[in-house]
């Protein structure tokens, strides 16, 4: 009897809507589309989930700089995210924004459920004020001296010790947006106390860190021991979700205390328009992947627990934090004011969505920082992707098609084959699930690497000719690899594994497959096609011109 389908929740970061995408943003977030796929294929009911940000001070600055609104800016590049998600493959259950009607209802409800709680108050603080700009600053863009480091940092977290910081903390603070100095200013605000809720926080990070990563439990430890401060739900900004209390009027909603409450507005939509029961992917019994950039640790650690106990619905906390490291870009910081950056709008229009997937997947910055290279990208496209993994499906295919009447022979697994073909699918499997994507694809390609060496060994472009039964039998067995290959190559591969489960009439489960003999092929195509190496020169010779104008 199989076992009850489980609630598998996958919620992504959301990007900034001020802004193209650049590689590290996807690097980041295509762990969740893998999971989503891997889990769906299991069979367990999914909601994955994401969107643009939408609100708050950088749409807002952008805006004013191009002289448009907020709303047009943040409409504009989500399209543009849309698209390149589109492209890349991702199987959002549902993407939308912070600015739509359904995220906005949801957000004031909860709350106003949340201002009732024990855990918010209300007092007077200082906000960042810039008279040049003639307008209150988001932390983000207050940028100083670290009082815990020292270093350059902006206002709400210092991006070289990781401190959770206000901006009125930081020494020597002026505007990010025009250099001048800025003021302080009072005024009335709400707060969450994360000082009471210091021990069921320290409670839920204890149970629950064997599903974060090394980066997430040592930084979520780090905070928790230095003592949790108060913060502000509420701002004095012109863009983002009114405050849905009586003399709040004016003010908005903060954007940490907002976005992230996106996971459930999203999956409570996606729920509803798959007919699925909304608690039950936030009842005990689920499982819940937040994917993330390291920086994002504390927002979904400390931040959104904090939100969902201080409600006091009964939520469901996170389980598993699967919060990627930085990658950098040929050895340097990607920087999108120096425009140090690759695009994912323009490189989706020029390179195969699979090769970009694979190379962004296979050499994550799971356990330490990442780089692209391009030297790097080009030759792992050529050889593993293509040399490896697509030379053996279309050598093995194009071979039944020519010499054996386009259908697979008579044969009978080999053992070393039944045996590796039958646990590849647990052992991928569960490497997924803890989030081991490199050690996953690792494991795959070891299976490649076996199945050219068995396909070389046994020379069936001479058994053709002197031993028939012997060349069928390792065509057959060369099929039955490709099946397993396909299968559980699907989450990282989607785009070339389709058309592979398409050409051998497999489906979608996450199970052993078996190609009787007989079957009949279709005409294959070439799964990859080569990239010139002569684009690592041209494209490195683009970036050490970005390089010399950002001096």
């Amino acid at each position: 009897m199989r076992e009850k389908q489980k609630y598998i929740l996958i919620a992504g970061a959301w990007p900034y809507a001020n802004g193209s995408l650049h590689i590290g943003h996807i690097a980041g977030l295509l762990p969740g589309d893998v999971l989503a796929r891997y889990y769906r294929a299991k069979g367990e009911k999914v909601c994955y989930v994401s969107g643009s940000d939408c609100h708050g001070t950088p749409v807002s600055i952008r805006a004013r700089k191009e002289n448009r609104t907020p709303e047009e800016i943040s409409d504009f590049y989500h399209e543009e995210f849309k698209e390149c998600f589109k492209k890349l493959g991702f199987s959002y259950d549902c993407y939308s924004k912070t600015s739509s009607g359904g995220h906005i209802r949801f957000v004031k409800e909860f709350h106003k459920r949340l201002y009732h709680s024990p855990y918010v108050y209300e007092k007077e603080a200082p906000q960042a004020y810039c008279e040049g700009c003639g307008t209150f600053l988001a932390d983000r863009f207050v940028t100083g001296k670290c009082p815990k480091c020292g270093e350059s940092t902006r206002g709400d977290q210092c991006d070289a010790c990781g401190e959770v910081l206000d901006a009125e903390q930081l020494q020597n603070a002026v505007c990010a947006v025009c250099g001048k100095q800025i003021v302080f200013r009072a005024s009335k605000h709400l707060y969450i106390a994360l000082s009471k809720l210091q021990q069921e926080l320290q409670d839920f990070a204890k149970e629950r860190q064997g599903g974060f990563r090394k980066n997430a439990a040592a930084f979520t430890d780090r905070y928790l021991k230095e003592g949790l401060r108060d913060r502000a739900l509420t701002r004095d900004l012109d863009w983002g979700i009114e405050v849905p209390k009586e003399g709040y009027e004016g003010k908005k909603i903060y954007i940490w205390a907002e976005n992230v409450l996106g996971y459930l507005s999203l999956s409570c939509q996606a729920s509803k328009e798959n007919g699925e029961d909304f608690k039950e992917f936030w009842g005990p019994d689920a499982r819940h992947y937040y994917v993330h950039g390291k920086d994002n640790i504390p927002f979904h650690t400390i931040i959104l627990p904090a939100l969902l106990i201080a409600e006091g619905g009964g939520w469901h906390l996170p389980d598993d934090i699967i919060s990627s490291e930085y990658l950098t870009l040929e050895g340097k910081k990607v920087s999108t004011s120096l425009n140090y950056a690759i695009w994912i709008k323009d490189i989706v229009c020029r390179f195969e969505p699979d090769s970009l997937r694979y190379y962004l997947l296979a050499n994550g910055a799971e356990k330490r920082d990442g780089d692209f290279s391009w030297k790097g990208y080009v030759t792992s496209h050529n050889g593993e992707l293509l040399g490896g993994y697509g030379n053996f499906v279309n050598r093995t295919l194009s071979f039944i098609v020519k010499y054996l009447g386009s259908r697979v022979p008579e044969g009978k697994e080999e053992k070393e084959i039944e045996e590796r073909t039958d646990s590849i699918y647990a052992s991928v499997g569960k490497k997924i699930e803890r989030g081991q994507f490199r050690d996953a694809i690792d494991e795959i390609f070891a299976l490649v690497r076996f199945a050219n060496k068995y396909f070389d060994s046994c020379q069936p472009w001479i058994t053709r000719n002197t031993d028939l039964p012997a060349c069928q039998n390792t065509l057959y067995n060369c099929v039955q690899i490709i099946a397993s290959l396909a299968t559980v190559l699907e989450p990282f591969l989607p785009f070339s594994s389709e058309k592979v489960k398409k050409w051998l009439g497999l489906s979608d489960k996450w199970e052993k497959k078996e190609i009787l003999a007989g079957y009949e092929l279709p005409t294959v195509q070439v799964l990859f096609q080569r990239i010139d190496r002569k684009v690592i020169e041209e494209e490195e010779e683009k970036l050490k011109l970005l390089t010399c104008r950002g001096r």
